[in-house]
């Protein structure tokens, strides 16, 4: 079944966790997204895409969300005002608090799902001290890692469009329509990326960037072909892929 950790009771989450369970963590962020996407954006796709999960997982796997963490790390965007950030130790402890807080109830299973990209540094710390300290499976699932919806986004665009581009903002017309707003939009593609090179601000070979560096609004994509019906299918898959993950996680041997 499907569960809210912060609905049940402690004997009701004592008799799951000897179900070996899978606990899920959704980590978003407030951060700017240029002119025509909310602070909330990141946090608004996490959890949509946990909403789309809970219809695709099977009920007979045991499953608890945890409450969402909003607030991730956004060093990067902290030049632009509305940008709420923790500092990436803090982010880190959190992290690890967290773990340590399911580890004590006696679940050895957590899936980290991931909506912003600053978070992914962070996940990986924290994931190894848990493995460590705790013998805990814990499995770290970017969505924009996941693979992607074929013949949805041009293949230039899934590269260089890594903020407030088309993907982000197709998925926030058809979760939270009333928030975006085109009517100022300028498209800011990382055109002077040749498709062989190797260095850029994401990838095989990624250099350290500020949300200035990308563009003037701190955004870089074209989302002028956003549209919520495509929104709705980029939702769709990548649900079904973390579905996966999260099904694939409950089949891993236990650690000890």
């Amino acid at each position: 079944m499907i569960y809210n950790w912060q609905t049940l009771t402690v004997p009701m989450l004592c008799t799951i966790a000897e179900r070996d369970p899978v606990a899920i963590l959704v980590l978003g962020a407030i951060e700017q997204h240029g002119t025509h996407l909310p602070l909330g954006t990141d946090l608004i796709i996490g959890e949509g895409l946990a909403a789309a999960m809970r219809e695709q997982l099977d009920p007979a796997l045991d499953v608890i969300f945890l409450p969402t963490i909003a607030v991730g790390a956004s060093a990067e965007h902290t030049n632009f005002p509305g940008t709420l950030s923790l500092p990436a130790p803090l982010a880190i402890s959190t992290l690890e608090a967290y773990g340590e807080s399911v580890a004590r109830a006696g679940i050895k299973r957590l899936v980290l799902i991931n909506s912003h990209g600053g978070n992914k540094a962070i996940m990986d710390l924290a994931a190894l001290t848990l493995r460590q300290r705790f013998d805990m499976r814990v499995v770290k699932a970017t969505y924009t890692r996941l693979p992607a919806l074929e013949d949805a986004i041009a293949a230039d665009e899934l590269r260089y469009g890594l903020h407030g581009g088309l993907l982000e903002t197709a998925m926030v017309q058809y979760l939270a329509p009333a928030a975006v707003n085109l009517e100022s939009y300028q498209s800011a593609p990382l055109g002077t990326l040749s498709e062989n090179q190797l260095v850029g601000p994401e990838g095989a070979a990624a250099f350290a960037w500020l949300a200035e560096d990308l563009s003037r609004h701190g955004v870089a994509g074209d989302a002028r072909q956003a549209t919520p019906a495509l929104g709705k299918r980029l939702v769709q898959h990548y649900a079904t892929q973390l579905t996966t993950v999260v099904t694939e996680t409950a089949k891993l041997p236990v650690l000890s």
